[in-house]
């Protein structure tokens, strides 16, 4: 009987520890200034790469290195980084040799995968994406919806928790959303630093998100 309260009692207090963390984490920090950020960035297949990568045109070249994550099996994804990575080079000649590289992690949940089966990949997906992430340990992490951003901003929550690292989340959630979130979004919105909408419906729903319009 004694063991067990002292157990109960031990489970209790990293509990608690592990719950003040997590404030600590999520609570806002000022901003440092710095030269230069490194900056993830979640791409996923469809609309969500062509989305994020018209928000990265409005960047500047301190956003520096930039480390894409994509599915396994998105090569779409891939090109269309590639070639606009390629092009933000040509319309600023000047600037040094860009610095980007593509990571791949498993997908965290297929079309019409079953929400079952869904927990295990996206258990899997985590459990690769926290050494990819603790390798990277980005300044910023920004998504805008695709499943394979929760496992990463899970992951950069947890550089934060463990006192690695402060990672800075920002999401934002598509322009197609105008009265519900995305799965994603309900998941994030209570985890990121910064949570952009795009319409003025959502910021209704949602007042403690941002409303700048439209910005992609």
């Amino acid at each position: 009987m004694g063991g067990t309260l002292i157990l109960a009692a031990a489970a209790g207090a990293v509990a608690v520890l592990l719950a003040v963390r997590l404030w600590v984490v999520l609570r806002p920090h000022a901003a440092v200034p710095r030269r230069s950020l490194s900056l993830l960035v979640v791409a996923g297949s469809g609309g969500h790469t062509t989305e994020i990568l018209r928000l990265l045109e409005n960047l500047s070249d301190a956003y520096s290195p930039r480390h894409y994550i994509i599915a396994d099996t998105d090569e779409m994804s891939a090109h269309k980084i590639n070639s606009f990575e390629v092009n933000r080079a040509d319309r600023n000649p000047g600037a040094m040799f860009p610095e980007y590289y593509i990571h791949r992690i498993p997908r965290s949940r297929e079309v019409q995968q079953s929400w079952l089966s869904t927990v295990l990949t996206t258990l899997y997906s985590m459990w690769l994406s926290f050494p990819l992430t603790h390798r990277v340990k980005p300044d910023l992490v920004l998504c805008n919806g695709p499943g394979t951003c929760v496992p990463i901003c899970i992951s950069a929550l947890l550089l934060g928790i463990l006192g690695i690292k402060k990672v800075i989340i920002v999401y934002v959630e598509s322009i197609c959303r105008v009265e519900h979130l995305s799965l994603s979004g309900k998941i994030l919105f209570h985890l990121s630093d910064y949570f952009i909408v795009q319409w003025p419906t959502l910021k209704e729903k949602y007042p403690k998100s941002v409303y700048l319009g439209r910005i992609v």
